[in-house]
């Protein structure tokens, strides 16, 4: 069993603006059902080739936080409450709680590793099929 990086996850001012300028830097694309628009708190890009996501979240913050990127990972086979418990086994410790921001099966557990660095633990990929099958 194990976790696969999802995405990396990049806090910032301008998720639109910074969005578009590492798209074309990187030539990475976007999503045409899901587009990045002025204004979205939240724009994702990604590499056609490889699948690798970057994701640009807006905070509130005047200043940004000191550590300002991070990864989040699903599990490949467990759910995400089974994921969470065994990452605690291994000495991972809660940082923020946000699962079902967005409803029942929705959010994420954002935990430290041994040192400090933040991740989020998402939903398994077959969590997240079942929440949008039922949620259209």
């Amino acid at each position: 069993m194990s976790i696969f990086v999802s995405h990396t996850s990049i806090d910032c001012h301008d998720a639109y603006a910074l969005s578009e300028w590492w798209r074309q830097v990187l030539d990475y694309t976007t999503d045409p059902e899901d587009p990045n628009l002025p204004g979205h708190e939240e724009c994702a890009i990604f590499d056609a080739e490889s699948g690798h996501t970057l994701l640009f979240l807006e905070v509130p913050d005047q200043q940004l936080p000191a550590k300002r990127i991070h990864l989040d990972v699903r599990p490949r086979e467990r759910p995400q409450e089974e994921e969470i418990r065994w990452l605690l086994e291994q000495g991972a410790v809660t940082v923020a709680d946000h699962r079902g921001q967005y409803g029942p099966g929705t959010g994420w557990l954002t935990l430290a590793d041994p040192e400090g660095n933040q991740f989020c633990v998402l939903t398994s990929p077959s969590e997240r099929a079942a929440f949008l099958a039922a949620n259209g």
